[in-house]
């Protein structure tokens, strides 16, 4: 206990303290809604604080660090150390920034705006000019993370400012982007290619003591935060391939535009990853080059609340506003963010808040909807010339000097005769290929009976003291005779037995989606659960010592987020098997952008591969319009060129040779499967133990089981089981049935094959579940009409639908009946 003497010491500055708590406390909490933000000073005008503001000697301190140019969003954190290290950060005197290299920095991004303004005049761009900044800031993330771990960053980045970060940062020399301009040989991407502000670049920053940061500014779509997820999942393969430390070493940075940062979902459900254990990136750097503008929108047009950050608030993040007209306030809180990600391993968002100099794409004229900002910018000098008076310094000698090396630049590239290359690939993917598919890449994904044994053995084997479900423990029990050949696999065991065999060969597998642990079907139970203490237990987990990793994780409920994170983290993992499973097979339209955009025209676009798998449930069981299709027809019109591969595989075999396909060959595309759901356990789709032993996926299923037909029906997935039951009822010899295991690449050989089987069947029939305008139909029947040598072609589908499938069970029941009927029957429609 304090003496008497020592407590009249300590009383007056205890008391101080108090009261600069106190007074701190609210500029703390809500000095951000005074800050000077808008560099025009039309925007966010100072609002007054909830509680009432204090004034005196203190209150003039706190507002300097709280209501200048910065605003710091932190107080709803609830740690109390995060909170206590950017107090003590904000609470300092600033650090003396190197001055003249921030003033090189902006005159170097402005000046080549300024180059490619004069010799490109209404080329789209998207210009940097207004947020000039954000090149200072980029450079100030990476000296500060280079002394604090970072090898490597990943970026994504919209349109604004791209082609200048591309130059300025990334390092590529600006007559390759000045080339873009010049569009040369078009010849060489036609049908392909992409626009010059959404192609990747990769370079290297080497921070002023000699350590080197790999960057690599990820292709993206014109679809505003798309890329988002696809970073992420990159980000993550890339720190997985490091291993321990990775997340330390792989700094993910995504640059925003304000009004998409406020308006799109996809940025909303990749913010709900970063504590998710199968999403973490040790945190991503959120900056946000807002000139608050959205197109023509004005900021209360595209969001809410005040700052389209707001948002962000949903996680325990700092969120720290900057006018991006004070350089050094910015390089600052650039600094402040590094260090932060790389001691907390949290998201962070720096909002940098500037102006658009021209219209949204350089050829619009903003005037006419925002007349009297443009005033103001009109008569506005450029930051460089704004910053090198504050400084005290005359940049004209500087200024020309740079204007005519990008002149030179600009010069070069008006004579170059190829597109430049502005992006290499990692070695991992040297041994990969893309294109069209060769038949000598063709693999042999077949296992003996004894491995298949060995391998059911050890996923069926949970420890002595583990409390099993007894459910699950009878399953396992039934899972054991398959593997001694007493019984038939399902698919859901093939599945795990190639799951298996694939880690036992070294190779990482790793599968997400709703509900993918134990199966929307309850068909899988790759992790099971202990009764007594809730202890998860991965099976798959334990197989050997130098086995590859397992993971399967619970994904949340998001479709475009996590498809988004599985398509990246292919594309950077390209040895392993990666799969996104949809819930059901249509719910993957909530994904669409990312199929469209990145799965089906990634390699088109911008030459990169991805071998993600997407494993989609589909089929027609009286479910309603939302359980049944998967859309085939949206992924066949998305097919060309080999860009993906689509499979309907119809028996647990030929699931589990495709999955092992999709990694033992070399060719790197897309699967698409359609997977069963009635069909998971049916004894017609379970196969005997020597089918894992055949060497390959096959293609197409003749029908070995009958002689002579008249008719030949040709069909894919579930109705197939059902025609072969029905088929057997009746005793009917007169009708072969052939599995169409592939539609994409379209198997022409083997298919050609499987007709010829039956050279006396006078009619080929299409036949699908799904109505005339969806499924295959329009896709499969010219393509027969090809191989009928001379044969009648007819299909046998239900009626043209606004919607994939009836609400009503028993309706169901009818429809199906007749086209089974009408299949084994009558012919049906040409």
């Amino acid at each position: 206990m304090a003496t008497k003497a020592e407590a009249l010491t300590q009383g007056p500055a205890v008391t101080d303290q108090h009261e600069r708590e106190a007074v701190f406390d609210i500029f703390r909490r809500w000095g951000y809604l005074q800050a000077s933000l808008d560099p025009l000073g039309q925007y966010l005008p100072p609002e007054p604080f909830p509680t009432p503001a204090p004034e005196g000697e203190l209150a003039v301190e706190a507002r300097q660090y709280y209501c200048g140019t910065i605003a710091a969003e932190f107080m709803h954190i609830p740690s109390p150390e995060q909170r206590q290290w950017l107090q003590e950060r904000i609470e300092q005197k600033p650090p003396k920034p190197n001055q003249a290299q921030i003033l090189t920095q902006l005159i170097r991004a402005d000046l080549f705006e300024q180059v490619i303004q004069s010799r490109y005049l209404g080329a789209k761009r998207f210009s940097l000019e207004g947020i000039t900044a954000l090149i200072p800031f980029l450079d100030r993330v990476f000296e500060v993370g280079s002394s604090l771990g970072v090898t490597k960053a990943m970026l994504a980045m919209n349109h604004r400012g791209r082609l200048n970060v591309m130059t300025n940062t990334i390092g590529r020399p600006a007559r390759e982007i000045f080339t873009k301009f010049e569009d040369v040989d078009p010849r060489s991407t036609m049908g392909g290619g992409d626009v010059k502000y959404h192609i990747g670049a990769t370079g290297d920053y080497t921070s002023p003591d000699g350590k080197v940061i790999s960057l690599h500014l990820a292709s993206n779509p014109s679809h505003l935060e798309a890329i988002d997820p696809v970073l992420l999942g990159r980000t993550r393969a890339k720190q997985e391939r490091i291993g321990e430390g990775g997340k330390q070493q792989v700094l993910p940075i995504t640059i925003h535009g304000d009004a998409a940062f406020a308006g799109q979902g996809v940025l909303a459900e990749t913010l709900n990853m970063a504590t998710l254990h199968g999403y973490n990136v040790g945190g991503t750097l959120h900056v946000i080059v807002n000139n608050l503008l959205g197109f023509t929108a004005n900021p209360e047009e595209s969001n809410s609340s005040r700052f389209s950050t707001d948002i962000a608030k949903r996680l325990p993040i700092p969120i720290f506003h900057v006018n991006a007209e004070d350089p050094d306030a910015v390089v600052r809180v650039a600094a402040i963010a590094a260090e932060y990600r790389q001691r907390f391993h949290t998201d962070f968002v720096v909002d940098l808040i500037g102006y658009r100099r021209h219209g949204h794409s350089e050829v619009d004229d903003p005037t006419v909807t925002q007349p009297r900002r443009y005033a103001a910018i009109k008569d506005h000098k450029p930051l460089f010339q704004i910053y090198a008076e504050k400084i005290g310094v005359n940049p004209a000698k500087e200024a020309e000097a740079i204007q005519l090396e990008f002149l030179d630049q600009q010069k070069a590239a008006t004579k170059a005769e190829r597109i430049p290359k502005l992006s290499e690939l990692p070695d991992y993917w040297d041994k990969y290929k893309g294109c069209e598919f060769n038949p000598a890449d063709e693999a042999n994904t077949g296992i003996s009976a004894e491995r298949v044994g060995e391998i059911v053995r050890k996923i069926t084997t949970v420890p002595a003291d583990f409390h099993i479900h007894p459910k699950v423990k009878k399953l396992f029990e039934q899972r054991q005779e398959m593997g001694t050949g007493a019984k038939p696999f399902d698919y859901g065991m093939a599945e795990l037995v190639a799951f298996a065999s694939l880690v036992e060969e070294g190779t990482l597998v790793r599968l997400t989606g709703q509900d993918s642990q134990r199966g929307t079907f309850n068909q899988r139970h790759s992790i099971v659960v202990d009764t007594e203490t809730e202890v998860r237990y991965s099976p798959l987990a334990h197989l050997s010592e130098k086995q590859g990793r397992f993971e399967v994780y619970n994904s949340l409920l998001s479709e475009a987020a996590v498809l988004g994170f599985e398509y990246g983290f292919a594309r950077d993992y390209p040895e392993a098997l990666v799969m996104w499973e949809a819930q059901f097979g249509d719910f993957a339209n909530g994904a669409q952008i990312i199929i469209d955009q990145f799965i089906a025209a990634g390699e088109a676009k911008w030459g990169l591969l991805s071998g993600v798998v997407m494993l989609l449930p589909h089929g027609y069981e009286g479910q309603g319009p939302e359980h049944s299709s998967a859309r085939i027809e949206r992924y066949l019109q998305l097919a060309a060129n080999d860009n993906i591969q689509i499979c309907q595989p119809s028996t647990a075999a030929q699931h589990f040779h495709l999955l092992r396909r999709q990694v033992l060959r070399p060719w790197r595309k897309p699967l698409i499967v359609f997977t069963p759901k009635s069909m998971l356990r049916h004894p017609d789709a379970s196969s005997p133990i020597s089918d894992f032993s055949r060497d390959r996926f096959l293609d197409v299923l003749p029908d070995n089981e009958v002689q002579n037909p008249r008719r030949l029906l040709v069909c894919s997935g579930k109705i197939g089981h059902n025609l072969r039951v029905e088929r057997e009822k009746r005793k009917d010899t007169s009708v072969g049935i052939i599995f169409l295991e592939q539609l994409y690449p379209w198997p022409e050989h083997q298919l050609q094959a499987a007709l010829d089987q039956h050279p006396g069947a006078e009619e080929i029939v299409w036949v699908q579940e799904e109505p005339a305008n969806m499924g295959a139909f329009f896709y499969v029947m010219p393509l027969l009409r090809r191989l009928a040598r001379d044969r009648a072609v007819l299909s046998v589908k239900r009626s043209a639908s606004a919607t994939p499938a009836t609400g009503s069970a028993k309706a169901h029941d009818i429809e199906e009946r007749t086209l089974v009927d009408m299949a084994l029957g009558a012919a049906g429609d040409r």
